[in-house]
């Protein structure tokens, strides 16, 4: 397959998640995926949590700086977080007093959940068996 011209990058830098209080969803997500944050270790108005070597970074943004903006939360998953354990990451979520959205489900080739973030967005925690 041909590549077309485009001044647009083919890949994904970060992924946003849109915030009402970039503290608190700091140390929540910190909290979900067991990474530690340290103290002024965030410079600005939004963080971004680096997702390994090649990956897009998950970035959050409270919108601080845009007067009169109202966050509006997505209501269907725009990524997946991975685990190996479907289980122990469901115990995990719900242990934070995430709402589920949609039971564990499993097929074939991946098992899967959806839940809430503390401003209703809507994530997923997935495990593809490879």
């Amino acid at each position: 397959m041909g590549h077309l011209k485009s001044p647009i990058h083919h890949r994904i830098d970060t992924i946003f998640v849109h915030v009402t209080d970039l503290e608190a969803s700091i140390k929540w997500y910190s909290k979900l995926m067991g990474v530690e944050v340290k103290e002024g270790d965030r410079k600005g108005p939004i963080y971004t949590f680096a997702m390994g070597p090649g990956r897009p970074g998950l970035t959050l943004d409270n919108h601080s700086m845009d007067d009169g903006y109202q966050l509006l939360p997505s209501n269907q998953p725009l990524f997946n977080l991975s685990t190996e354990d479907i289980h122990a990451a469901y115990e995990h979520v719900v242990g934070m007093g995430a709402e589920i959205v949609e039971e564990i489900e499993t097929f074939p080739d991946l098992s899967y959940f959806t839940f809430k973030d503390p401003d209703g967005n809507v994530l997923m925690i997935c495990d593809c068996f490879s």
